[in-house]
């Protein structure tokens, strides 16, 4: 009966938060799995809306998804990766529908998923394993080079989809993995990334990146004053943020903020880079004044007027 269909079908519950642009691009990429997947359920979980739920489920970062089948957990995807989570529910949620019914969207046309794939991201790298596990030594090479020269890509595990593995050699004519493809045309494999590394045209092939550090250097240079926090200056999203807000306001200095809510890459990246490892945190002049405990002493010992102004 229907009861006994839904329980055994595939629940995927996104994890996401308003504010976050990494979410709705998911959120569009969940309806669109939706319309192809009738007997999967899609549910939406605002996190901070729901913290019971997301400890228990240890849900540090937005998006998260997590995926159920028969009441248990049976998988999980951090971050926005379509193409993982696409391959997760093709497969996970494969015959916990039944039969298919009449008016049922047919399932897609294996070349329009290649194609789909390809164009996932500006760069797109299918290999065997993950970036973070590479499975054979030709893909861990080809990540240790898009790694060296700072390219920014997106990675499909052929290991996981059969289908995929065998139908990609196909529609590209190309026999064997891992396989580069830049704005949704093959560039080849490790021999041609190895060429285009020799020759020096390698920077000029791929879209360009800017490094993590670089990126930090430039966000906390952004401006004079600079204060990275869980929020914006309309809407704090935690206590702490929310503090440090009323200190600065009274402070009548301009500042600017970043929500690091929104970014986890400047989230964790910058907790490395500065050595400071809660939020928020403020800086002058490209250089760390510290968290809520530092400003608060900084205002009752009357020194923080100058050092926001930079005197000190």
């Amino acid at each position: 009966d229907s009861c006994s269909v839904l329980f055994r079908s595939l629940t995927v519950v996104h994890f996401h938060a308003p504010w976050a642009p990494q979410c709705s691009q998911m959120n569009d990429v969940m309806a669109e799995l939706a319309k192809e997947h009738k007997h999967t359920m899609f549910v939406k979980l605002e996190a901070e809306a729901v913290p019971e739920v997301s400890e228990k489920y240890e849900i540090t970062s937005v998006p998260t998804f997590l995926l159920f089948k028969g009441g248990e957990k049976i998988d999980r995807l951090d971050g926005a990766h379509a193409p993982e989570l696409t391959n997760k529910v093709q497969r996970l949620g494969s015959g916990g529908g039944g039969a298919a019914r009449a008016g049922d969207v047919p399932k897609e046309d294996l070349n329009e998923r290649l194609k789909r794939l390809i164009n996932a991201a500006p760069c797109m790298l299918f290999m065997k394993g993950s970036p973070q596990e590479p499975r054979c030594g030709f893909s861990r090479q080809i990540v240790q080079i898009l790694k060296d020269h700072n390219v920014q890509y997106s990675s499909f595990d052929i290991l996981s989809d059969e289908e995929v593995r065998q139908g990609l050699k196909t529609y590209s004519n190309w026999p064997t993995y891992p396989q580069v493809y830049v704005s949704g045309e093959l560039l080849g494999g490790l021999d041609i990334i190895k060429e285009l590394v020799e020759s020096g045209e390698l920077e000029n092939t791929f879209p360009k990146t800017v490094s993590l550090e670089n990126r930090l250097k430039s966000l906390i240079n952004k401006s004079p004053v600079m204060l990275f926090m869980k929020g914006n200056k309309e809407a704090a999203k935690c206590g702490f943020s929310r503090q440090i807000l009323e200190i600065m306001n009274s402070a009548g200095v301009e500042y600017e903020t970043f929500d690091i809510l929104g970014d986890e890459e400047v989230r964790q990246g910058l907790k490395t880079y500065s050595n400071w490892p809660t939020f928020p945190q403020l800086y002058v002049k490209g250089e760390l004044i510290g968290g809520l405990d530092i400003v608060k002493e900084l205002k009752e010992n009357g020194e923080l007027a100058s050092v926001l102004k930079g005197e000190n």
